[in-house]
């Protein structure tokens, strides 16, 4: 049904004594599409259909009315409060619009949902399109020489040197990358006609039902997948900036294969694997901000990485798991047992990856206590400040080879 059709039967729904009621509820469910939500032209039959039901002079039954029928994710229910806050306003609000400016200086801001921004952009009317370009015969001549795209100037941007505008769109080519680890041989077998190894239990069972005769030989191959990834990462005041996008790295990987685990450190160690499987972005850093109570804090990577290994070693770091260390190695515990602690990592896994944003300056040295300490326990240094440094570390990830060289 197309949206014209959909006004029409909405409209004739309504009926003479409907007011603008039908005309507001499809403006609604134009600004949910907009905001993300799929909502078709039968959901809104559905929610006029459903006022009729109630009183519509109570808001809370009609906010639960219309989320009842338009809203089929739980996902979305966020954003549907949202919407409807600011879309059905309530008429009160007007009133004691002066008294709260007066409160307004008196008191902290409250931090906006995550929600909010997507509504605030799908309310923003559409930009007017630019006039069309001018023939080509009245172009400007212009100079190519020596320049460069947006797009390739955004790859080797510093994340903490990014505008608001240039991180939105770091965060896009984030979504895109792909992170095929190479897969690793398991201890599982499948059959397989044309497998290299001869399964004899296999072959006996079948020789049982042709009298006992070995007609044919019955083959298997070994199963491979790819190893798990775990992921610790540093959100303290230094490192605030960069894990915030590499949030949105970890998100990505976390919604793209099975098997990633992650952690975030600052003074203490929280579990946000479960959070980051939420399938919308904003939800679930809404979800992490509720469960991480020391983001932009100190930092004790000594203490994090043995409760680290002391508990979620044993359950994460099977099967070859290659571990990524997101930290700059700035201890505010110096490096009391950092060393043993690093150690103690790297035997546990196959790969240990530390991710550094400080190795974006050309005369980086290691002079800290804390990188001294875990240096020399680590396979791999490597920077992580841009888009092109994370393209670089997928191609490594992805390299069969990589691990054995280190090993080497």
């Amino acid at each position: 049904m197309s949206e014209f059709a959909s006004a029409a039967a909405v409209a004739g729904l309504a009926g003479a004594g409907g007011g603008a009621l039908a005309a507001n509820l499809l403006a609604f469910a134009r600004l949910l599409r907009r905001a993300g939500l799929p909502v078709g032209a039968t959901d809104t039959l559905s929610a006029l259909e459903a006022l009729t039901q109630i009183d519509i002079g109570d808001r809370r039954q009609v906010h639960a009315a219309l989320r009842a029928v338009m809203v089929h994710r739980r996902e979305h229910f966020e954003v549907f409060d949202q919407a409807f806050l600011l879309f059905w306003r309530d008429p009160e609000a007007g009133r004691n619009a002066a008294a709260m400016a007066m409160m307004e200086g008196m008191k902290e801001k409250a931090k906006p949902p995550p929600a909010s921004r997507r509504i605030a952009e799908a309310m923003t009317p559409p930009r007017t399109p630019p006039p069309p370009p001018r023939p080509e015969e009245e172009r400007p001549p212009q100079d190519m020489t020596m320049t460069v795209s947006e797009r390739e100037r955004l790859q080797t941007m510093d994340f903490e040197a990014m505008s608001a505008a240039e991180l939105a769109e770091a965060k896009k080519e984030i979504r895109r990358l792909v992170l095929p680890l190479d897969a690793c041989p398991t201890r599982r077998f499948r059959p397989d006609p044309q497998g290299p190894a001869v399964d004899l239990r296999a072959t006996i069972k079948a020789s049982l039902r042709q009298g006992g005769e070995l007609l044919s030989l019955e083959r298997r191959r070994r199963v491979t997948r790819p190893p798990p990834l775990v992921a610790l990462c540093d959100i303290s005041g230094s490192m605030s900036r960069y894990a915030q996008v590499l949030l949105h790295f970890l998100h990505a990987v976390t919604n793209d294969r099975d098997r990633v685990h992650s952690f975030l450190f600052g003074t203490r160690l929280t579990n946000v694997t479960r959070q980051l499987r939420h399938r919308d972005a904003e939800v679930a850093f809404e979800l992490i901000s509720h469960v991480v109570p020391d983001w932009q804090g100190g930092t004790r990577i000594g203490e994090s990485l043995e409760l680290f290994n002391r508990l979620w070693a044993r359950r994460v770091l099977g099967q070859g798991a290659v571990v990524l260390l997101i930290t700059d190695g700035l201890d505010r515990e110096g490096a009391r047992g950092l060393a043993e602690a690093t150690d103690r990592l790297r035997r546990s896994c196959r790969r240990l990856i530390w991710l550094n944003p400080l190795l974006r300056y050309a005369g980086f040295q290691p002079r800290s206590q804390g990188i001294r300490a875990m240096l020399p326990h680590v396979d791999e240094f490597r920077p992580v400040h841009n888009l092109q440094s994370l393209r670089e570390l997928v191609a490594t990830l992805s390299d069969p080879h990589a691990g054995r060289r280190m090993a080497a």
